[in-house]
Order: structure tokens, then C-alpha cells, then sequence
């Protein structure tokens, strides 16, 4: 497909990554509480990997043109990232745990959470199915699935750079500052909360 193409569309999609969200939130907690990001920024990966496909295989615009299953992912979703969000303010996590401490989430573990931060959310779907077909180009040499596919790695190889930019960056930052690290954490737990409820809500109203 044409590097215009590509090229356009990673600019696009690099304003949605760099966006502060519920996978920054997620990025930054397991920052904080592990000793390396990248099980959760794989398994956030992994969310945005199974969403391209989704698209590229058609199913999302089943999903986008019935409520009740639309309804049904998004309360899915807005409970996830609401329970994740609950959990950082129960145990709010600093760089001045001990070793046992930040090891004691399984890598498996963290990965899942992460696929279902950003595999979980509605709007990943939706920003994929109004974003990704704009970017094709129809009778290319390549089938539409196919260029869907390109640009949706393209999206996944952003992601990790900046999820782990700011999950790595949150560590080495507030390693010497616990108060402030313990403020972040709440924070993130706030943020995925209110994401998840304005998620619900938004829907809801629809």
C-alpha cells in the first residue's frame, strides 16, 4: 500500500496514543508496582492486536450496529477498568516496595489485565472501525483486510514505544519521590474509574 498512506495514518494514530488514557493509567501502575513494564504493556498490545483483527474481519461493524451487543461490551468494559481502578486505590503501589512485593504479580497476570485494559474498551472498536477503512485504498494490490492488518501493526508498534516510555518513565521519575508516586497511583485509579463510568454513561445515553 502506499507509504502516503501509512505515513498519514501513523500521525493520526500516534494524537490517539500519546492521548492520556486508561492504558496510560494501566502503564503507570505497573510501573510502579513491578519491576519491568513490559508483561502489561504486551498484554495492552495484545488488546489493540485482537481489535485489529476484529476489523479487519468485518465483526465490529455487527457489534457497532446492534445496541444490545454494543450495550453488553461496553458494560463489560466501563466494570473492568472501574475494578482495576478500585484495586489501585486499595493497594497503591510505590518504587520503595521490596522486591517480593513488586514480583508477586504473575507476568501472565499482568498481561491479562493489560489485554483487557485496552480489549475491553469500546472505544478501541469504535475509533478502529471509523479510522482503519479510511486509510485503505480500494483495488490496491493488496486486499482491504490485509491493509487494514499493516496499519493496525503499524498502531501496535506506537503503542509499545509510548506505553513503555511512560510506564518505564514513571518508575525512574518517582523513584525518589514515594509521596508523589503514591499520588500518581491514585490518580490512575481515579482516572480508570471515571473512564469507565463515562464509558457507561456515554453509551447509556446513546
Amino acid at each position: 500500500m502506499p507509504v502516503g498512506a501509512v505515513a498519514a495514518f501513523w500521525a493520526v494514530s500516534l494524537l490517539f496514543v500519546i492521548t492520556p488514557g486508561a492504558d496510560w493509567a494501566y502503564a503507570i501502575t505497573a510501573g510502579l508496582r513491578h519491576r519491568t513494564v513490559l508483561p502489561a504493556v504486551g498484554g495492552m498490545l495484545v488488546g489493540h492486536l485482537i481489535a485489529t483483527v476484529v476489523v479487519a474481519a468485518g465483526v465490529a461493524a455487527l457489534v457497532a450496529s446492534s445496541p444490545l451487543v454494543m450495550t453488553a461490551l461496553t458494560a463489560a468494559g466501563a466494570a473492568y477498568l472501574v475494578w482495576l481502578g478500585a484495586g489501585a486505590l486499595r493497594h497503591p503501589s510505590t518504587p520503595r516496595e521490596s522486591e517480593q512485593d513488586r514480583a508477586s504479580g504473575s507476568w501472565v497476570r499482568q498481561a491479562v489485565k493489560g489485554a483487557g485494559v485496552s480489549g475491553l474498551n469500546p472505544k478501541v472498536f469504535l475509533l478502529f472501525l471509523a479510522l482503519l477503512p479510511q486509510f485503505t485504498v480500494p483495488g490496491a494490490a493488496w486486499p482491504v483486510a490485509a491493509q487494514i492488518m499493516m496499519l493496525g501493526l503499524v498502531h501496535v508498534a506506537g503503542c509499545g514505544v509510548v506505553y513503555t516510555g511512560v510506564g518505564a518513565g514513571a518508575r525512574l521519575v518517582l523513584r525518589a519521590r514515594p509521596a508523589a508516586a503514591l499520588w500518581v497511583t491514585r490518580l490512575s485509579g481515579v482516572a480508570m474509574i471515571v473512564l469507565g463510568m463515562v464509558l457507561l454513561a456515554e453509551q447509556l445515553a446513546a
